[in-house]
């Protein structure tokens, strides 16, 4: 739990103050805190930032949704074929969220969970794929930020790899680096010191690399390089010659010279200098127009680490030569090495004004590298933190040399520095490696940096130097000057050895008692540019000085080598000078006398220069152990009296000390930080009471100070985040641990406070900075319980939770206590505080859960809860909410036990509580809240490690699966949320549920039917508010796309549907931007077009299209949102909606399945009778968009549940729920995609399963699919225009047409049963309690028959479309088929056929209408008659089908089977039938056809009889009297009466198409004739004609022969046609005339016509009597006129043929029959005279006056002169006789009844008959001699 961090010490080793001089620290006690602090290792309490280790959410996979056009599902397998071919790409091109791929794989048929218990994945992750803990936490109030230790900036590496000269290297060189800073010119780090020998002499690969810190980079910013030689032997090689113009080789000789010099010469002068800007480009910036080296650290390198990389922007530099980096070293040459001339001084280094020295024509090879700041704690690393850098090196290689900008700089200088690049090869051998940050090797000399003593920043490492500067000595005449340094203790000795504590230059060597700087040659006035570093001691007393000699050497060797010689002596206390920072002056004295110190400014020491001071030199003091600051000093001082107990007895000294604290400036009280807030703790864990307070409100005050004047604003100060988190340890368990002071001393001020005393202003401040105060008890105790137990445990063990002490509990309770109050008051009165505190105060719970007994935590948490009961104002739930948040994210949060040992977790209960109570509050900010901890607590176990077997999950389920028990208990609080928080609240119902186990969800069921109805009421929600709806949906037919886009109301704005984390996962989503290399699959090339598509429009980059998507949130609909956003993330958004909408929908469809199951053994509460939760949630299912896995796991459950559940389901109440499911699954019959079609297919075969087993028929399953066949056809196109305008079938109707069909192939069915996941014998399983097998495949088929039937009646009225008002035959003949297909369903039939009832009245064709009329009634009274509740008996249907046969005699059930909600029986009423009874009353009578009435008439008598309305009764009698008068009318005409005229029409030729080739019987209204009827047909008929066809009529009715028929002509022919009666002697010769057949009353029910068409056989056209022979043709209609439509297709056709005399007989005897009919008919009475008369003349007219004597005459002629006499057999020459005889005979009688019936007016008209009988017989008597006796 608490681990110890070793101190990440960024002081370098070089530095690092170690007790050289072995002091005592024991008794200087602040010493030995301070040697503590700084050294002790930092301990960490792991668990305090809580600890998460996810697994990664499922990957998305596609999900299918289709609409009724679409099969994306075979394009998307036809697309997986195409690109495995393809190239496979590589996984990264496909974006994806939080840096895991998206596979595009289409999920296989099986369920695609890995877990084999559920249907889908878990809806949780689908609905926060993108759950980041970090982040959730992040949002909480006031949540604490775990600090990494303090860290600065950059880290830079030098390396010197070579000095070369022209002239060539022959002695060694010697150089220090350090960081400067130009502007300031001041000094940053200490000198880095490097040698350089000849290569002869050293391998140079081995020099140590100086190592430099740096806070943030700067132009200011670079190194200062001094390079120094052995000084020069007077007359001997100057060191011009580096410097030449020239180019000269060394000779042997100089080389020589100069190497033995240089051994024999110890001491060094300056040679040359250099400054290389480390981050400033700008060329030509340094001195006096040479240009600096151009810097190898751009300026492009921020000062956060850049994954340990940096790019130099690599410029050309003036010698043209383009320098760029490998990895992040860069190698700089630096070429303008200046030659120092003279004496210099560092200021000259910066002055314009001097002159230029010549440069060394030399070049130094340095290589920098740039590091990742070794302070960066590797466990803070963002998630990402790979620290290599391979990314970068694509970067690097292609950068090309042409692009880069030359500046041109024509100065005086050739080169000034170049950069090289070099291989990999070579990095390796320099020895840096490959990752951007080395590590640091044991030679590297880590520059201290002087900042640090200078930085607003508690000290963290402990350092004890002193660097020393000469700067000049001034002399009066010229010498070789150079000064030896010392620490000495005192001035008693002047012998006595100095300390050992100057830091060598050379690496690894130990401290030295002396350091010298380099020679002044011949200068009077010496300047200086050593840097001299000594350690020092821990305290120091007045006699510590530092001891300067002066040496003066010579530069030539006379016989031995030369030998320095003391010129003066220089002293300095440390104690008065020691913290200066200005320059010091000193006398220069000749010579040392013991007790120098003390006599320094007397007259007895000699001085150089008359005693001026000539010697200048600065100082530097670096210490964390001696504070600068007078007064904090004192407080040290004061408490190393009080801890060794050697203060005064009053001891008030220390309380002074401690009080003045408060006025010690900010840097120094900063720099102290650590060690004085230990000592105050020291004070307040064993001080006395009034030392505790003391202490406590200095440490108040002082922690007040530091977080109000320290940089950052957050709310927890990070230096003090640091001191709580690494730094404290509570003294190392060295004393006592702190808390209980601690918390005694806080609780008794809070205390005080509750009573009301006055505490002043500290008390505010201690509230503030709680979090501080509870933060140390908590590591207090967290460390004393780690001491406790580290010894006695074994390893491996977990530490047990520690039981706190009953009083300082009791303590903590109190101060808790009186923080609430605060809390609480504070929060009235609206203070910001209030929410840090309480989020400080849940903190200190969080933390307690994880050392202490949970069960004490509790006690504070239910105090809390008490405080903060129930409902209470906004402000205060919102931090009770916040609190339950903090508290709740704790890592052990589902371990937690309850309160008491039996309880299930104490939390948890608190927590749903709470939230329950919040989704009731007024707030609706606090309700979204509520909701969303509720989401991410959830995520978050979900995602957790720890927690991924299903125990695990099923624990969790339980501990959460109260709250849906509080949700049904009280659903208005559910229905009260906004439709963003009811998904969360859903999410996370589906989520417990789904983890459940059975038996406690039968718990949940168990209890009422009501609340089992709103669990599944809630499910429904979930439907509902998961639906995925494409932009484009319509509302029934999924995306039908045909469809209007709308932005309906419905179409949620997505962020809406999908989790508030929903920018969160964009923003992942985003961060996939589309790589350069290659057009990723998906097709978003454009993103590579050009750079310059960040229009708004369409933002290149994807993070700025989230944004901008935000931005046009307000008020932009959801669409236009789609749209606004980029093509990749709006797939990703629609990826994400899918795959939720999908989890959902399975989860619900598993959590029905698990009902179903339970409810078939009866062990929950539900309806048994209606089985209401179930159909609700199928009809849910079906009617919403569903994604294909949906619809692939719906079939076995759709199976099982009925099996399971049949009877119920098909039960009469249920008929809403079937007729939904049956329409549903026609709908999805009609889907391309085959997946689904062939599943729908199988879903209508289990219904007509269960229909066989619990109806035993299928006439009820088949009257409701007709219903919603009916229903699905006005939303399902069943036509599609063609390209020529003409309508053709649709896809639609097509694939309905083959599902129908394959509902009823026997073959095909076990195949597709495998295919949908059911076994083969699914449909010939017996249900339980069932016996034998009812399934019937001839049924099926009939079924199925009677679908397609009803298909294409639609279709075929669909097609007429355009033609309905042209061609109303046709018209007419689709309502009657639809009327017919739709038969079964008593209410589509009528319907149709009122539909045929009306078009008819349109055309006047009054019988047809009537049929109509009479066919419904039929209707209604046969389910009449079969419920046995009407007045009527079979035998009145009986009378009815006279009139209509289509009426259909069985009287069976159908009708009642058909009774479906909405349908059937309400409609079927005595009442109605008589309505429709009288309406066809109504209509015979406008047809004439009064005889009719009557019939229909009787039938509605017997039910007004019933009724006994009399009124009624009266009625229908007058009515029947009017029509029976009208009968008698119509029969007593002269002119007989004809109710329509008939025609045949015969169609030949392919435009017809159905009607090519068949003959029709038309019916027409009575005043058409021949004419009429052919312009009518070829009207209509010529429209269809397109270019290549015409129409023709044929003119004869003649029997065409179609095939001889001219092709591309179309063909119609006419023939008047004549009704044959029932009892007609259709082979008799005669002529018909109509009129004799209208005798008697009958019904005209007509079903066969003749016509008679004449002939001849010898080809003529026309001929005479004897040659005219005649052919009667009999055609036979389907069904009989007035039929419900107008035209009827001849089903049979026969002819006879009648020779010409048999013609001839039946001429004459057509005329006989007339006559003697007129003649016998009986009369009623006497006063009917006249008619008979009028009657009788007209026949007689035609048959004897003179003018028309031809007929007989002809005859005669014809056949009995001469040779026609002699081809007759004298059998018909007898009959052709005998028929003359009797016609003459009937003629005779005829006049004289004529004669009798006249009167005056008549008599001449008398006179002509009798002359003209007269003359017919005297001509026949020529031919027939017998006749004359005859007559």
């Amino acid at each position: 739990m608490l681990s110890l961090r070793p101190r990440r010490d960024s002081t370098p080793a070089t530095t690092k103050w170690h007790n050289k001089f072995e002091e005592n620290l024991e008794q200087w006690p602040h010493l030995k805190e301070l040697v503590q602090c700084y050294t002790t290792d930092w301990v960490k309490d792991d668990n305090k930032y809580g600890h998460y280790e996810s697994v990664g959410p499922p990957a998305f996979q596609n999900q299918i949704y289709e609409g009724p056009d679409t099969d994306i599902e075979t394009e998307m397998h036809l697309a997986g074929a195409r690109r495995t071919k393809a190239d496979d790409t590589t996984d990264d091109d496909l974006p994806s969220t939080s840096g895991r791929q998206f596979t595009d794989v289409v999920p296989s048929d099986s369920a695609h969970s890995n877990d084999p218990k559920h249907c889908g994945q878990s809806p949780l992750p689908a609905y926060e794929p993108a759950f980041d803990w970090e982040n959730e936490r992040s949002l909480i109030c006031g949540q604490r930020v775990p600090e990494t230790p303090i860290s600065h900036g950059l880290k830079i590496s030098v390396k010197v790899l070579s000095l070369s000269f022209q002239a060539g290297l022959a002695e060694p060189f010697y150089g220090t680096i350090c960081l400067y800073n130009r502007e300031r010119r001041e000094k940053l780090s200490e000198d880095f010191y490097f040698r350089h020998a000849p290569t002869e002499i050293q391998n140079i690969s081995i020099e140590p690399r100086g190592i430099f810190y740096l806070d943030a980079p700067s132009s200011s910013v670079c190194l200062l390089i001094q390079l120094d030689k052995h000084a020069t032997e007077e007359g001997g090689v100057t060191p011009t010659v580096y410097s030449r113009k020239e180019p000269v080789q060394l000779t042997e000789k100089e080389k020589q010279k100069l190497q033995v010099w240089s051994q024999i010469m110890p001491y060094r002068e300056s040679f040359a200098w250099a400054i290389v800007s480390l981050f400033d480009n700008s060329i030509g910036a340094a001195s006096g127009g040479s240009a600096s080296p151009s810097s190898p650290l751009a300026p492009s390198i921020s000062g956060s680490s850049h994954e340990g990389v940096f790019e130099p922007s690599a410029k050309v530099t003036l010698d043209g030569k383009a320098g760029y980096s490998s990895r992040s070293s860069v190698i700089v040459e630096i070429s303008n090495l200046i030659k120092v001339k003279e004496s210099y001084t560092e200021d000259a280094l910066q002055d314009p004004k001097r002159k230029i020295h010549k440069p060394v024509k030399g070049v130094l090879r340095l290589e920098i590298e740039k590091h990742q700041n070794d302070h960066v704690d590797l466990e803070n690393l963002s998630e990402s933190g790979s620290v290599t850098n391979d990314s970068i090196d694509d970067r690097l290689n292609d950068s090309t040399f042409g692009k880069l900008p030359s500046n041109g700089l024509d100065g005086p200088q050739g080169s000034s520095s170049k950069w090289n690049s070099f291989d990999t090869k070579e990095i390796s051998e320099i020895g840096s490696n490959a990752h951007g940050n080395p590590v640091t090797g044991p030679d590297d000399f880590q520059a201290f940096d002087f900042r640090t003593t200078t930085r607003n920043e508690p000290f963290l490492q402990l350092f004890h130097c002193l660097y020393v500067y000469p700067m000049t000595v001034s002399l009066s005449r010229k010498r070789n000057l150079f000064i030896r340094v010392e620490l000495r203790e005192d001035d008693n000795d002047i012998r006595g050895q100095p300390l050992e504590a100057m830091y060598p230059r050379e690496p690894g060597a130990s401290l030295q008692k002396s350091a010298h700087t380099q020679v002044t040659v011949g200068a009077r006035v010496a300047c200086y540019h050593d840097e001299i570093k000594l350690s020092l001691p821990a305290t120091w007393t007045p006699t510590h000085h530092l001891l300067f000699t002066f040496f003066h050497v010579d530069l030539q060797t006379k016989l031995e080598a030369p030998k320095p010689v003391i010129i003066g002596y220089a002293a300095l206390p440390l104690s008065t000078h020691a913290q200066l920072r200005s320059e010091i002056s000193l006398p220069v004295m000749k010579d040392l006398v013991p007790h120098y110190l003390q006599d320094m400014g007397r007259e007895r020491l000699d001085y150089l220069e008359d005693g001026k001071n000539i010697f200048r030199l600065r100082l530097r003091l670096c210490s964390s152990l001696y504070p600068i600051n007078e007064r904090i000093r004192d407080f040290f001082l004061e408490y190393d009296r009080h801890t060794l107990r050697t203060s005064a007895p009053w001891g008030s000294e220390l309380l002074e000390a401690i009080n003045s604290l408060k006025n010690v400036d900010s840097i120094a009280l900063l720099q102290f930080l650590h060690p004085i807030l230990n000592m105050l703790l020291h004070l307040i864990g064993n001080g006395g009471e009034t030392l505790q307070v003391a202490a406590f409100r200095a440490m108040v005050n002082i922690v007040t100070r530091v977080q109000q004047e320290s940089v950052d604003d957050a709310e927890r100060n990070h230096f003090l985040v640091n001191y709580v988190d690494y730094a404290f340890d509570d003294f190392g368990g060295r004393q006592p641990p702190v808390y209980p002071g601690l918390s005694t001393v806080w609780g008794s001020l809070a205390r005080s406070k509750a009573k009301g005393y006055r505490v002043g202003p500290v008390y505010d401040d201690v509230l503030a900075m709680a979090w501080f105060f509870l933060e140390l008890i908590v590591k207090s105790m967290a460390l004393e319980k780690m001491r406790l137990f580290y010894h006695n445990l074994p390893l491996g063990e977990d530490i047990p939770p520690m039981q706190l002490k009953e009083g300082v509990f009791r303590c903590i309770m109190q101060l808790y206590d009186c923080l609430l109050t605060e809390v609480h008051e504070r929060c009235k009165k609206g203070l910001g505080l209030a929410k840090r505190l309480n989020s400080s105060l849940a903190f200190f719970c969080y933390d307690l859960l994880s050392i202490i007994e949970p069960r004490q935590v509790f006690e504070l948490v239910s105090l809390y809860l008490d405080k903060f009961s129930g409902v209470c104002q906004s402000v205060l739930h919102d931090c009770k909410l916040t609190f339950l948040q903090i508290i709740c994210d704790h890592d052990l949060f589902v371990e937690m036990p309850g309160r008491d040992p039996s309880d299930r977790n104490y939390l948890s209960s608190v927590l749903i509580q709470e939230l329950f109570l919040t989704w009731d509050h007024d707030d609706l900010a606090l309700r979204a809240k509520a909701a969303r901890v509720l989401v991410v607590l959830l995520c978050k176990h979900e995602f957790d490690a720890r927690y991924q077997k299903p125990e695990d999950k099923l624990y969790i389920a339980q501990l959460y699966f109260p709250l849906i028990g509080q949700i049904l208990d009280e659903m208005p609080v559910f229905y009260n949320l906004n439709a963003v928080e009811k998904r969360e609240v859903l999410v996370a119902i589906l989520q417990i549920v789904r983890n459940l186990d059975d038996g406690s969800l039968v718990k949940a069921w168990q209890q009422s039917i009501a609340r089992t109805r709103l669990f599944f009421k809630l499910m429904e929600e979930c439907l509902v508010l998961f639906e995925h709806r494409k932009p484009a949906d319509g509302m029934l037919m999924g995306s039908s796309s045909r469809s209007p886009v709308g932005d309906g109301p419905a179409s949620p704005k997505y962020s809406d549907r999908l989790s508030p984390a929903i920018n969160n996962y964009l923003s992942e989503a985003s961060r996939q931007e589309v790589r350069p290399q290659g057009t990723p699959e998906n097709g978003y090339s454009w993103q590579r077009v050009n750079s310059q598509l960040s229009s708004p429009s369409q933002p290149y980059s994807l993070r700025e299209a989230l944004l901008h998507a935000q931005s046009s949130r307000i008020g932009a609909s959801a669409q236009a949102l789609r749209e606004s956003l980029h093509p990749i993330l709006r797939q990703k958004l629609e990826l994400w909606e899918e795959n939720l909408s999908a989890s959902v929908s399975l989860q619900v469809l598993e959590i029905t399945e698990k009902f179903t199951v339970m409810a078939a053994s009866h062990s929950i509460a539900t309806d048994y009778g209606k089985f209401d939760c179930v159909t609700a949630i199928f009809m849910s299912f079906f009617s919403r968009n569903q994604s294909l896995t949906f619809w692939k796991s719906l079939l076995p459950v759709f199976n099982s549940v009925f099996n399971l559940h049949g009877a119920t389901l098909m039960s009469r109440e249920n008929d809403r729920f079937l007729k939904q499911v049956t329409f549903h699954l026609l709908r999805l019959a009609v889907f391309r995609n085959d997946n689904i079609r062939k599943r729908a297919v199988n879903g209508l075969q289990i219904l007509m399963r269960s229909s066989f087993y619990y109806f035993m028929q299928t006439a009820r399953l088949r009257a409701m699919l007709i219903i919603t066949l009916s229903e699905l056809m006005s939303d399902v196109q069943v036509t599609q225009m063609k390209a020529d305008g003409t309508l053709e079938e649709s896809g639609e109707a097509r694939r309905l047409r083959k599902s129908l069909e394959e509902v009823a192939d026997e073959a095909k069915s076990p195949s597709l049963l495998r295919e949908c996941g059911l076994p083969e014998s699914a449909l010939l399983e017996i249900p339980e309690k069932m016996t034998e097998n009812r399934w019937s495949w001839s049924d099926v088929k009939y079924l199925s028959d009677s679908l397609l039937l009803a298909l294409d009646a639609s279709l075929e009225h669909a097609l007429l479309g355009s033609l309905m008002t042209m061609d109303r035959y046709a018209a007419a003949e689709s309502f009657y088929k639809l009327a017919m297909a739709f038969a079964p369903v008593p209410d589509l039939h009528i319907m149709w056929l009122l539909h045929l009832c009306d078009a008819h009245q349109e055309m006047q064709s009054w019988a047809e209408s009537a049929q109509c009329a009479v066919a419904v009634a039929g209707i209604v009274m046969q389910a009449l008659v079969a419920r046995n509740d009407g007045v009527w008996s079979k035998d009145h249907i009986t009378a009815l089908r006279k009139i209509c046969p289509m009426v259909s005699s069985e009287i069976s059930s159908e009708a009642a089977a058909a009774e479906v909600e909405g349908y059937g029986a309400s409609k079927l009423t005595v009442d109605s039938a008589v309505k429709y009874l009288q309406l066809a009353n109504k209509l015979f009578s406008q047809a004439e056809l009064f005889h009719f009435c009557a019939s229909i008439l009787e039938l509605v008598i017997p039910v007004y009889k019933s009724r006994r309305a009399y009124g009624q009764l009266s009625k229908c009698h007058t009515m029947l009297t009017n029509i029976y008068e009208s009968i008698l009318e119509q029969e007593s005409s002269p002119i007989p009466f004809t109710d329509a005229t008939y025609y045949r029409v015969g169609f030949y030729g392919d435009r017809f198409g159905k009607l090519d080739r068949k003959e029709y019987v038309y019916r027409e209204p009575r005043d058409v004739r021949l004419g009429d009827i052919m312009e009518k047909l070829s009207h209509i008929y010529e429209s269809r004609m397109d270019g290549n066809h015409t129409l023709h009529i044929i003119p004869d009715s003649r029997q065409v022969k179609a095939d001889e028929l001219q092709p591309g002509v179309c063909y119609l022919q006419i023939t008047a046609v004549d009704p044959v009666m029932e009892d007609e002697d259709l082979g008799s010769r005669r002529e018909r005339i109509f009129s004799l057949s209208t005798g008697s009353v009958r019904a005209r029910v007509f079903d066969r016509f003749l016509f008679d068409t004449p002939f001849t056989k010898n080809g003529k056209s026309q001929g005479g009597l004897e040659d005219q022979w005649k052919r009667r043709t009999v055609l036979q209609t389907e069904g009989s006129f007035p039929a419900l439509i107008n035209r009827l297709v001849v089903t049979k056709s026969e002819s006879l043929e009648f020779s010409p005399v048999e013609n001839a007989i039946g001429m004459i005897e057509t005329r006989t029959a007339a006559l003697r009919n007129e003649l016998e008919e009986p009369r009623s009475s006497e006063g009917d005279q006249l008619p008979r008369l009028q009657s009788l003349q007209r026949i007689l007219q035609g048959s004897v006056a003179v003018q028309v004597n031809s007929g007989v005459l002809s005859v005669c002629t014809a056949f009995l002169s001469g040779e026609p006499a002699t081809r007759l057999r004298s059998q018909e020459l007898q009959q052709l006789i005998a028929a003359l005889l009797e016609f003459m005979a009937v003629c005779k009688r005829a006049i004289r009844v004529h004669f009798r019936l006249i009167g005056e007016e008549d008599q001449e008209f008398h006179t002509q008959l009798v002359n003209g009988f007269q003359s017919l017989t005297a001509e026949l008597s020529h031919y027939i001699p017998a006749i004359l006796s005859e007559l």
